[in-house]
């Protein structure tokens, strides 16, 4: 919780001229900064704030000054929709947002990781989006004009909502669940005989408040880190899918950049990648325990039924046409590969 006390105020200011004191060399190494803005929708505690926080902090250190990075949380820049194009079109350096949310637009094959019950835990997680995708994705995402720096951590994502507990798939029926606009979601949904809805990740607890939906499914941080637990009765840890968030910035604009700045920017990013993940890791125990002292009824589900009901997703034909059915096979293998080396 530090971490997050820490992130109030980062968003703030362009770098400033020294006062008087300060030396002609000094002032013109202020104005011949590389100016990075960073736009997240998340609020200062959500976790994709977390990743920017950790990646100002040690590029503005490892360039001695000469990159200043301005945060902007709280979608003050817009949606995650419009941030992304924001980089793609240059007018935004850099922003991280939820890899299988709005990037699909872009990058189908992300979509990979909205197929449900993937992962059993974080690790897998952590060795297929390091070792098998990042690689995969690097040249699917500059084709589209973006540089993928690194996947930071949003966690298994789970379901909320207001009108009943829910244990097994079949609880599931009829209920209306926000979900991130994109086909793959909206599968998922009809799988388990809900309606999703898609609704901007900012309107979302207002439209919970007022029941325009009965309810969400987002990773434990966010659901707590964004009030969730405040207007949502029922919470239900299924795990569906290991949410990840992609660190993009303008291609060109990285492009041009030397060497060195390149090397910044590179080893930042798997600073604020790395630090966020035990960041993130150690903060959902604590925001457990506060979903549960708001009120919300936890339950543990009866998870091979979800399994059942969501068997051969990436083989439905709409699935078919967004995922390669041969990249999910791969990671499949390689999973299977890394468990019978005893990780």
């Amino acid at each position: 919780m530090a971490v997050a006390a820490a992130l109030t105020g980062c968003g703030g200011k362009k770098s400033e001229a020294p006062a008087d004191g300060g030396t002609k060399k000094e002032a013109a190494k202020a104005a011949d900064a590389i100016e990075i803005k960073v736009a997240t929708v998340g609020n200062e505690k959500h976790q994709s704030t977390i990743a920017a926080t950790y990646f100002k902090e040690k590029i503005e250190e490892l360039s001695g000054g000469q990159v200043k990075v301005t945060i902007y949380p709280n979608a003050s820049l817009g949606s995650e929709r419009e941030a992304a194009e924001g980089v793609k079109l240059g007018t935004l350096e850099m922003t991280i947002v939820t890899t299988d949310g709005t990037l699909p637009s872009w990058v189908s094959d992300v979509q990979l990781l909205s197929i449900p019950y993937l992962f059993e835990n974080k690790q897998e997680a952590y060795y297929i989006l390091d070792e098998v995708l990042e690689p995969e994705f690097e040249k699917l995402f500059e084709a589209q004009g973006f540089k993928h720096l690194g996947f930071a951590e949003l966690g298994f994502r789970h379901f909320t909502n207001n009108v009943r507990e829910v244990v097994k798939a079949s609880d599931m029926e009829g209920l209306s669940i926000r979900v991130q606009e994109a086909t793959v979601w909206f599968s998922l949904m009809d799988c388990l005989k809900a309606r999703g809805t898609a609704l901007p990740f900012n309107e979302l607890y207002t439209a919970l408040q007022q029941g325009t939906v009965d309810g969400q499914e987002n990773p434990i941080v966010s659901i707590a880190s964004s009030g969730f637990n405040e207007v949502q009765k029922y919470m239900v840890l299924d795990g569906h899918t290991y949410g990840a968030e992609s660190v993009i910035m303008n291609l060109d604009f990285y492009n041009k950049q030397s060497d060195e700045v390149k090397g910044w920017i590179d080893s930042a990013v798997q600073y604020a990648v790395e630090e966020q993940r035990a960041a993130v890791d150690s903060m959902e125990a604590e925001y457990m325990e506060q979903i549960k002292e708001s009120g919300v009824k936890v339950s543990e589900p009866d998870i091979e039924s979800f399994k059942e009901a969501t068997r051969d997703f990436y083989l439905r034909d709409e699935i078919k046409e967004l995922v390669n059915p041969e990249l999910v096979e791969l990671v499949m293998q390689k999973l299977e590969e890394y468990k019978n080396s005893g990780n």
